[in-house]
Formats: structure tokens, sequence, C-alpha cells
């Protein structure tokens, strides 16, 4: 027998069990990964946080600029980039806009880091 010969295998034993469930599918992840890119930026995050701190749970842009520190076109952004991923709504009302938190937007995202 030469050193390039091989052996048949006769006892194929998986070496770990199988996961107890199905990983997420590459669509899903790259539909969780936009989304995750959006909360992926500390202002976004604190934006989100203080227009759920209103007590109406309703934000006017102009209440949001000064606490974060940042011009009002960069919040807008900010803002803009929430609404596009469907984290806040926006209403204008005369010359403001108004954000709210969309019920059940930040449901997925915490699904996916507690692993439910």
């Amino acid at each position: 027998m030469s050193a390039l010969d091989l052996l048949p295998v006769t006892d194929v034993t998986p070496c770990c069990e199988p996961a107890p469930r199905e990983a997420m599918p590459a669509h899903q992840a790259e539909e969780m990964a936009r989304t995750v890119k959006a909360l992926a930026d500390p202002a976004r995050l604190r934006l989100l946080s203080m227009v759920a701190a209103h007590d109406d749970g309703e934000a006017c842009v102009c209440d949001l600029t000064e606490p974060l520190g940042l011009s009002q076109p960069t919040v807008s952004h900010h803002l803009k980039i929430l609404v596009d991923a469907g984290f806040l709504t926006r209403s204008k009302r005369a010359t403001w806009a108004y954000y709210r938190i969309v019920p059940g937007s930040l449901d997925k995202v915490a699904a996916l880091l507690t692993g439910i």
C-alpha cells in the first residue's frame, strides 16, 4: 500500500449535535444587517431614546437638536435614516417635523440580540 492510498471510512459519527433550530437564511441576514446598520451610530441610538422618552412618545426635531449637540441638518439626516429603516414615523406640522417610534419596530432587533 502506498502512502497515497486511502482506507475506507467505516465509522461516520458527527462531531457534534446538529443545531436545535435553523440558522438565519442569507436574505434575512442581509435585511437584518441593513436594519442594524441604521442603529449602529451613537447619535441615532440617542435619538431613538430621546423620542421614546417624551411624554407622548413624539418629539419635534427642534426638541432633539440642542440636547444631541449636533446641527439641525445633521440631526435631520440621522432621523431620515431611522425613518427609512422603519424605526420612526415623520409628520410635518407647519415648519417642523415630528417623530414617533413605530410600534414593534425594535422587536426584530431585540429577538436577534436575545436569541428568541
